[in-house]
């Protein structure tokens, strides 16, 4: 991968994420409800941002994963953003995250962010498996995924420690046969 894909839908542009959309990033990964299921602490600072933003880069540099800031096609405004973490190409498989700030939840915005990123990971990709790793009590997630035809295949236990505590995983999947069976 050279240069950076660019994904538009009906009122997004995926982009990549540049050091302009820090404050952006910093309003919603600042609120405790948009973090309480990601692992994070919210962030505190601009610095924890730029934090997130060199994550972003490094993942793709690395190969092991693409994340797109999601940025409104009227204003430019970054609301969240969606990608993959954790890509093994060997395997054809990659797990699909996604946060979106709360001033914009409700209005189908992260589904047709999802939407797009698993056709992305599908066609471009040429995964043969998405997963996504959603802690229990966050159902929205959980009833986002399952719309988009994802399966759920179990929980898995004290997967990760995160924020001084083991937290469980719900574990969702799409094959590609599924995906292209829709």
């Amino acid at each position: 991968m050279n240069e950076f894909p660019v994904i538009e839908t009906e009122r997004l542009v995926l982009r990549e994420v540049t050091s302009k959309d820090a404050p952006d990033m910093l309003v919603y990964l600042s609120d405790p409800d948009v973090v309480k299921h990601m692992g994070l602490e919210p962030f505190q600072s601009i610095d924890d941002a730029l934090d997130e933003i060199k994550w972003y880069k490094s993942i793709y540099e690395e190969d092991t994963g693409v994340r797109w800031v999601l940025s409104l096609k009227s204003t430019e405004k970054v609301i969240g953003s969606c990608g993959f973490l954790n890509r093994h190409p060997k395997h054809k498989r990659a797990e699909i995250g996604f946060e979106l700030s709360k001033d914009f939840w409700g209005k189908g915005y992260a589904s047709e962010a999802l939407e797009a990123v698993v056709a992305y990971g599908y066609h471009e990709l040429e995964l043969e498996r998405i997963e996504a790793l959603i802690e229990p009590d966050n159902l929205p997630s959980q009833k986002l995924v399952e719309k988009h035809g994802f399966m759920k295949e179990g929980v898995l236990r004290h997967y990760e420690y995160t924020c001084g505590k083991f937290d469980d995983l719900a574990m969702y999947s799409m094959l590609r046969g599924e995906y292209f069976k829709c």
